[in-house]
Parts: C-alpha cells; sequence; structure tokens
C-alpha cells in the first residue's frame, strides 16, 4: 500500500573510499533527513546533517553521480535541531526525523511536496494536516527473534533486516504503548518467543487487539493461558497459523469516521492514524462538497473510509475495490447505516472497467490508490468526465505523474494539501484536488 522511484539512492551504490575530513556547510535535506550540500560540482547526501548547519563530514561512498558522506562532528548547529527522545533512534528504521523540532518537520515536507509537484501548476499555498507529533499510531507490526538465548521483540534496523529490541515505542497511542510493553514482558519470558514471527497491534473503537503469527504449533494449554491472561488486561487476541493468509475472525473490528461506523478484517488495511483521518475525510468532503445532484465514483475504496460520508452527501456512489472480502465488509457497512445509494464493486482497477461504470454519468471522482498510483485507470477517468477529482496519495511521485496526466486531458490543479499522517518518519500522505 511498491518501489518509490524518489529515494535517496541506495548505500551500495558507489565504492567505499578512505578519504580525508571535509568541512561541508549543508544546503538542503532530502525527505529522509540526510543533508545534501553541492560539492565540487557533484551532489553529496550527507548523514545526521540539517539545512544550515556547517559539519565536519567523511566521505563514505563515492559514485560518478553523487557522493555519501558520514557526518563526525557539528561546527554549527540549526536551531530546528533537538534530541531524539527515544533512545532507539540511532539504531531503529521507523523513524528518521525525530532529530529535527515538529515544524522543521512538516517544513521539510511541505518543499518536498512542491519540489515534487514541480511540474505542475500549483496554487500559491500547499496547506497542511497535523495533529499530535507522538502517540498517534494505532497500528504497528513488530517482529520477534529467537535464537542461540538472544530473543528480541521490536522493529527492523536501519537499512537492515536485523531486529532492534524496541522496549517502548512512544508513536504508539497510548494504549498500544501499555499493551506492547505487557506483551513484550509475557512473550519474552516464556517459550512462546521462539514460535512466533510477528505481532499486529491494533487499537480501535472496540479496543485493543493483537494478531500473533505463528512460525510453528503452539500447544493449545499455551494458547489458552496466554488468551486468560491477554483478556485480564483488555487485549483480544487472534492466532494466525503458519499457513494462513488472514487470521479467521468470528466478528469484525470497527471504527468511526464521520459519524459512521466502519467494520473491517483486522488485518485490513485503515490509515494508522486515527486523528489525521478523520481531518481527512472532513476535509476530503468540504473540497468535493457533494450534494444530492452528484454521482460520485470512489476508487480503491477498501471498505469504507470515504464511501460512507460520501453516501451521507451524494445522490449516488460506486465504490470500487479489488479486494472482495473488503468489498463484502463495504457492501454490509452501507446496509448496516442505510445507505442505499452506495454500492460496492469488485474490479481489478488495472484492467478495463466493467460497462456499467463505463455508463454512469459520474460527477465527481476519489480515489486513494497504493503506492504504484492509478495510472493503469486513468485514461478510463478522464472519459467519464469528472468535474472533480480528489486524488489522496501515500507516494507524491506516482501522485506527480498521474496528476500530470490528468492535467494534460484538461483538468487543473485547485488545491493542495500536505497531510501529516506519520510525525517523527519521512513518510508524506498528500491530498490534491483537480477540476476539469
Amino acid at each position: 500500500m511498491k518501489n518509490r522511484s524518489n529515494r535517496r539512492p541506495k548505500a551500495h551504490q558507489g565504492k567505499p573510499i578512505s578519504s580525508p575530513i571535509r568541512t561541508f556547510t549543508i544546503e538542503s535535506m532530502t525527505h529522509e533527513g540526510h543533508g545534501v550540500v553541492r560539492d565540487q560540482g557533484k551532489v553529496t547526501f550527507v548523514e545526521g546533517a540539517m539545512t544550515g548547519e556547517q559539519v565536519e563530514a567523511r566521505l563514505t561512498k563515492e559514485g560518478r553521480q553523487f557522493n555519501q558522506a558520514t557526518t563526525l562532528k557539528r561546527i554549527h548547529t540549526s536551531p530546528s535541531r533537538r534530541t531524539p527522545s527515544c533512545k532507539h533512534f540511532e539504531q531503529c528504521g521507523g523513524c528518521q526525523l525525530q532529530h529535527m523540532d515538529i515544524d522543521a518537520q512538516r517544513d521539510l515536507k511541505t518543499e518536498w511536496l512542491r519540489n515534487q509537484f514541480r511540474k505542475l501548476e500549483l496554487p500559491e499555498q500547499i496547506t497542511r494536516l497535523q495533529g499530535e507529533e507522538f502517540g498517534y499510531r494505532r497500528r504497528a507490526r513488530l517482529s520477534v527473534f529467537a535464537k542461540n538465548q538472544q530473543v528480541s521483540m521490536g522493529f527492523r534496523a536501519k537499512a537492515s533486516n536485523a531486529i532492534v529490541d524496541i522496549e517502548q515505542c512512544q508513536v504508539l497511542v497510548p494504549a498500544l504503548q501499555k499493551a506492547y510493553a505487557d506483551l513484550r514482558s509475557y512473550i519474552l519470558q516464556g517459550s512462546l518467543v521462539a514460535k512466533l514471527g510477528h505481532v499486529e497491534l491494533l487499537l480501535d473503537n472496540a479496543g485493543v487487539a493483537c494478531v500473533l503469527r505463528q512460525t510453528r504449533d503452539v500447544p493449545e494449554a499455551d494458547k489458552a493461558q496466554l488468551v486468560e491472561w491477554a483478556n485480564s488486561n483488555g487485549i483480544e487476541v487472534y492466532w494466525q497459523l503458519p499457513d494462513q493468509s488472514k487470521v479467521q475472525v468470528d466478528a469484525p473490528r470497527h471504527y468511526l469516521v464521520d459519524g459512521l461506523k466502519v467494520n473491517f478484517h483486522p488485518q485490513d488495511f485503515i490509515q494508522v492514524n486515527a486523528q489525521i483521518n478523520d481531518a481527512m475525510v472532513e476535509q476530503a468532503m468540504a473540497w468535493l462538497n457533494v450534494t444530492q445532484d452528484d454521482v460520485v465514483l470512489d476508487l480503491f475504496c477498501g471498505a469504507g473510509n470515504f464511501s460512507l460520508p460520501l453516501g451521507k452527501r451524494a445522490g449516488q456512489v460506486l465504490a470500487v475495490e479489488a479486494i472482495e472480502s473488503m468489498v463484502e465488509m463495504g457492501q454490509a457497512n452501507a446496509a448496516a447505516a442505510g445507505l442505499g445509494n452506495t454500492s460496492f464493486l469488485a474490479a481489478d482497477l488495472t484492467l478495463p472497467p466493467p460497462n456499467h461504470l463505463k455508463k454512469a454519468k459520474i460527477t465527481k471522482a476519489l480515489l486513494d490508490p497504493p503506492r504504484a498510483g492509478a495510472l493503469e485507470f486513468l485514461p478510463t477517468l478522464v472519459r467519464l468526465k469528472p468535474k472533480q477529482i480528489l486524488y489522496v496519495s501515500c507516494n507524491a511521485s506516482t501522485l506527480a505523474r498521474d496528476a500530470q496526466y490528468l492535467v494534460e486531458n484538461g483538468y487543473r490543479v485547485m488545491n493542495v494539501c500536505m497531510m501529516d499522517m506519520f510525525p517523527q518518519t519521512s513518510h508524506v500522505e498528500a491530498m490534491m484536488l483537480l477540476q476539469k
């Protein structure tokens, strides 16, 4: 939800070198938090440096197009630099920007978006949606490792598959911070640690849940003991067997958005930042200004995060999703909300669309595609001639590509918003409104 063409070049490109210490004045930054300087006609990426800082650094890689360096000493320190509050920051790959204050993080993300969209004619201001900088994440997936008496539980290390043993994660919502600490203590002290691959944590309106991904069979007595312990701590447990792609559940989970109940499978995609998700949906409804005269197409709709709020306002909503189980869930959600005007359709949006979709008199469209974007469907979307298209993106480079196609086919960019869905990390979400 995938490859990214805009990543900073990987460390294996270029050759290791031995070089003297150099002094650099940092001109700008990558969105991943590394300093950028143009040195002797070549770009150098300086790890551990921020815009405006003067640093002593040593080149670690030298390539034909760029060099890489690592900071040894700061001569001048940026006023936006702060000491990371997480003791795991230097090792853990989860956060990239804790060394910057939150305003600097958001300025960096906004300017990075503007640079990604430099070929488009943009409004003067890129607006922002922002919320809490810590304690925002309602979902997390952690790895469990046990080998040769070494046990650990946490996230992947930076640029490595190694597991960093995390005692506490500050970006988790408080309920999950507590649940994680309790689970970690329970799991690491017993034999269960050698039989698990991942632990998924989730907080929704039904409470705290965890999915335990087994790598081998767990005795029923051990399962029963853990479930009893978890229930006493307010945690619902799901066991994912080694040969299962998804856990089997007796009842779905749920969260609320725009006053509507969205049921979902505990391993289905939902936005991990509930505060920003609520603000994002509210803004989408305001930007599209949907009325009873509108027929709205919601693409990559999931279980109805946007579809249901649209259904409260539109004359008709056609929601399209490739995963059939989510389509069934979405249709049930619409029925439970009394939205008879909202229908869900299973379709692969990389293939030609069904005929009845082509014949629909679409007036407005909303799409929230995966990282790869929606380029394959855009010719069809253009032929449907919606007056407005609202595009929600987790990958600015594919949004820029797709928006360029829409502009070349008669649309113009009206609004752009940077949504800080993942503070402390380099991930950037964006919303763009285009009008015919």
